[in-house]
C-alpha cells in the first residue's frame, strides 16, 4: 500500500495557521490522481476541491466543437476549485490531470465553512486566486503574442515548478489540447528545443537538460507568473 502524501507538500496546505491545519486535516482525504483523469467537467457543481501534492492539473477551457486550451496549470503550490468559494459553484473550465501523483480533496460544504469563517483562510485563499488570475492572464496574452516555442518554454517551466524531478510524461495530443495547437506544431516545437540541447523528447517523455536554456529562451510570462505566486503565496505560515 502507498504511503500517505505528506500535506505540507501542498504550500496552500502548509501555510495554514496551525489551529485551521489542525481542524482540516481529520476531514482531509489522501487521493491517487492518474494522468488524464477529469476532476470537473464544465458547467458541473463541484462536489470536492483539490490540493495536489506531486501531480499537476491543468485548468482548460473547451469550445463547443470539442477545441480545447489550458488557462493554467495547478500544482503542489496550489488549489484545483476556486469557484466553489468564490460564490459561482461551477466552471465553464475542465480539471484535467496533466502529470500524475497524489494530493488531498477537501468536500465542498467544508471548504465553504472554512471561507466563511473569514480570518487567515480567506485571506490566504484570495491571495492565492489572485496569483491563479494573474497566471490565467499572461497565458491570454502569451498565446496570442508569442511564438509556439516560447509557450512550450513557458508551459515547462511552470510545470517543472510544481515537480520534484525532470521528467514529464505527456502525450503528445494532450499536450496539443493544452496548448491549443495541432499535435504536429507540438513535435516541431518540441524538436527545435531538443536540438538546442534544452530537452530530451521520446515517446510521452519529456526530459529538461537544461533548465537555464529554457528561462533565457521563453517570453517574459514565466517570469511574471512566478514572481507573482513568489509575492502572494507565503512559504510557510499565513499572515
Amino acid at each position: 500500500m502507498p504511503k500517505s502524501p505528506d500535506p505540507l507538500l501542498n504550500r496552500l496546505l502548509a501555510a495554514l495557521p496551525d489551529a485551521e491545519r489542525k481542524r482540516w486535516l481529520p476531514d482531509l482525504e489522501a487521493i491517487d490522481l492518474p494522468l488524464g483523469q477529469v476532476l470537473y467537467e464544465s458547467g458541473r457543481t463541484l462536489s470536492h476541491v483539490y490540493f495536489p501534492t506531486t501531480a499537476i492539473v491543468s485548468l482548460l477551457y473547451v469550445m463547443e466543437n470539442g477545441a480545447s486550451a489550458e488557462i493554467a496549470v495547478v500544482g503542489n503550490e496550489g488549489i484545483v476549485g476556486i469557484s466553489l468559494f468564490m460564490g459561482g459553484e461551477s466552471t465553464p473550465s475542465r480539471a484535467v490531470v496533466q502529470s500524475a501523483g497524489r494530493g488531498f480533496r477537501l468536500k465542498a460544504e467544508l471548504m465553504k465553512e472554512e471561507f466563511n469563517r473569514a480570518g487567515a483562510v480567506l485571506h490566504l485563499l484570495l491571495r492565492y486566486t489572485q496569483a491563479l488570475i494573474t497566471q490565467m492572464a499572461q497565458t491570454a496574452v502569451c498565446n496570442r503574442h508569442h511564438s509556439l516555442d516560447q509557450q512550450l518554454c513557458r508551459w515547462l517551466l511552470l510545470s517543472l515548478d510544481r515537480l520534484q524531478g525532470s521528467e514529464l510524461v505527456m502525450t503528445q495530443e494532450l499536450i496539443a489540447n493544452m496548448l491549443g495547437v495541432r499535435r504536429e506544431g507540438v513535435t516541431e516545437g518540441a524538436l527545435k528545443l531538443q536540438h538546442a540541447g534544452l530537452i530530451r523528447y521520446a515517446r510521452g517523455h519529456i526530459t529538461v537538460l537544461d533548465r537555464e536554456g529554457l528561462e533565457r529562451r521563453t517570453c517574459e510570462c514565466y517570469a511574471v507568473v512566478k514572481s507573482e505566486y513568489d509575492r502572494l503565496l507565503p512559504a510557510t505560515t499565513a499572515i
